[in-house]
């Protein structure tokens, strides 16, 4: 069974954006990490059991910039939190869905992470997360 981890959100600056959703929330924000191999920073905040987290982009011509770009800011994903990562990428597979990335990559949290194309998922792009319990450098 899935489960929501968290919802991320493309924003411009995070500068402008954490204190905004820390008032609409009611919630502090109680981390910010840089992810290096995305040229992206985040920043999380909580809502009961739902995580938020806002992404900025570190540079002109990342991910995130050029999702902001095309789209403006906005929802960017959704995480599921799933118990069995490569499990769940060979059932989704067969399910005939197509994968961005086929092995799972260390994401925020140091969480295993893997996502879905979006043209499978009505649009919507699809984050599958795995608390990394093994060696960051585990190879499936």
């Amino acid at each position: 069974m899935l489960q929501i981890d968290h919802i991320g959100i493309a924003v411009k600056k995070l500068s402008t954006s954490v204190p905004l959703f820390e008032k609409l929330l009611n919630s502090q924000c109680y981390k910010t990490e840089l992810i290096e191999s995305e040229n992206l920073t985040t920043a999380f905040l909580k809502t009961g059991e739902t995580k938020i987290e806002l992404l900025e982009s570190n540079t002109d011509d990342g991910i995130i910039a050029k999702y902001i770009a095309k789209k403006g800011e906005g929802i960017h994903h959704i995480a599921f939190e799933v118990a069995d990562i490569g499990a769940e990428i060979a059932r989704l597979q067969s399910e005939g869905f197509t994968l961005l990335n086929e092995t799972p990559k260390i994401g925020a949290d140091n969480k295993l992470v893997c996502f879905l194309h979006p043209k499978d998922t009505n649009g919507v792009l699809i984050e599958l997360t795995m608390e990394n319990k093994e060696d960051p450098g585990r190879v499936f």
